[in-house]
């Protein structure tokens, strides 16, 4: 509900009948957003609720005793965004939230939630055994036997790297730890958990060895989301074949993984992803070290403080302006996703999360921390941190309360307080 973009878009749906249960569902929670905007009252969301039994059968299970069954909050997000991506394609559409977008910046994007929440992940295969000089370091007596059973000299030969391309709608922070490809990981910070996701290693079939080998997994974004969405990896399968039924367990895990109000997805990203943000970076870094300079000696007038003033956007965004109209074409970035802020450097800010609290997997209790539209006066510091402590509100069930970054920071989990599961980044200006 705090998405302005997804807000914008279901509000210019054609307000025809719904035609289809997904066209329903999508209409369901444009209703159900606008009652709450109608009242301070709670809302009780019949129509969603049925509309969404209706599109997700499986959320319409129940226990033995006749009652609801608790449903995963990834998973009906998820299912979320998959009906709504079928809804929500038109131009309209997508200009409605995204007005400013291009073609370009779209990067193949043919709906709104692509466009919105869409990530161009790029994979990339090498295999284990090949490196600069060839199969098996290139030594002279690498041979493989062939299919025939009769050898074949490989040295020498180069198995080209595998490069594909697949959006995805989030990044997941594997917090169980395990091997990057190369070392061992024990994660206990966000940056952690995605890089161990995003490398690793899988066995495939090498054309030139003519067999299965180890081959190592890297994956970097290709295109950048105005909405950033990170699952951490608190629930698995566990198996269970000692069990009378076999059936397996669903587990969670507890361990505390920490993360800040604002995200760097630099390090995440493409080669050519990262040329463009570093165009961007870099020119911030000269403007700062330019205004650092003029304060030493003592330069500064009082129109430059009132364009340095993050209060006067309209100052800000002129200035903006002229510098990229002095900028050298060459040097001027090019858009690396949709709907971003112009000069966009990588830095994403937290705006929302979704806890669960308990120790069972099936059950315990979810709620949802949703950083306030704005802050009244100076925002303080969180003690010994360069963290803000602004203003949030926790939502739980039909009970909405005030709290701070800090008590936000502290859903890292570890015990049985509230802890993190999904987090919602949006593009930082």
């Amino acid at each position: 509900r705090s998405v302005s973009q997804f807000r914008r878009a279901l509000e210019s749906l054609d307000p025809a009948p719904p035609a289809s249960a997904p066209s329903m569902f999508v209409r369901s929670l444009k209703d159900t957003y606008s009652q709450l905007d109608r009242t301070a009252e709670a809302v009780a969301p019949s129509a969603l609720v049925r509309t969404t039994k209706l599109v997700f059968p499986e959320f319409n299970r129940t226990g033995p005793n006749g009652a609801p069954l608790q449903q995963d909050a990834e998973e009906f997000f998820s299912g979320l965004l998959t009906i709504a991506a079928g809804e929500l394609k038109d131009d309209r559409q997508i200009k409605a939230a995204l007005p400013f977008s291009t073609t370009e910046e779209l990067g193949g994007a043919t709906n709104l939630v692509d466009a919105l929440f869409g990530l161009k992940m790029e994979e990339t295969l090498t295999c284990d055994e090949f490196d600069d000089k060839g199969a098996s370091g290139g030594g002279d007596d690498a041979m493989q036997d062939d299919e025939e059973g009769k050898e074949k000299n490989t040295a020498g030969l180069v198995e080209p790297p595998v490069k594909s391309f697949d959006l995805h709608r989030k990044l997941v922070c594997n917090i169980q730890g395990g091997s990057d490809g190369t070392a061992q990981t024990n994660v206990s910070h966000l940056a952690e958990g995605i890089a161990l996701s995003l490398n690793g290693s899988i066995e495939k079939r090498s054309e030139v060895l003519g067999r299965d080998a180890v081959w190592t997994r890297k994956q970097r974004i290709a295109r950048l989301p105005p909405i950033l969405t990170v699952q951490f990896g608190r629930f698995y399968w566990k198996a269970t074949p000692d069990s009378q039924d076999h059936s397996g367990v669903k587990c969670k895990v507890m361990k505390p993984v920490t993360f800040n109000s604002i995200f760097d997805i630099y390090e995440f990203c493409s080669d050519e992803v990262k040329k463009e943000l570093k165009k961007s970076r870099d020119k911030a870094l000269k403007e700062e070290e330019d205004r650092i300079n003029k304060k030493l000696k003592g330069e500064d007038t009082e129109e430059d403080v009132k364009m340095e003033s993050e209060d006067d956007e309209e100052a800000a965004a002129l200035k903006a302006a002229l510098a990229m109209s002095m900028q050298d074409e060459n040097e001027k970035p090019s858009p690396v996703g949709p709907g971003l802020p112009a000069e966009f450097q990588g830095h994403y800010e937290l705006f929302a999360v979704v806890t669960h609290k308990g120790r069972d997997a099936d059950g315990g209790h979810y709620m949802a921390w949703v950083k306030a539209a704005s802050n009244s006066g100076k925002v303080e510091k969180i003690a010994d941190t360069e963290e803000e402590n602004e203003d949030w509100f926790v939502f739980d069930d039909d009970e909405v309360s005030p709290c701070k970054t800090e008590d936000v920071l502290k859903l890292k989990g570890g015990g049985d307080w509230h802890m993190s599961y999904l987090n919602f980044y949006r593009a930082k200006k």
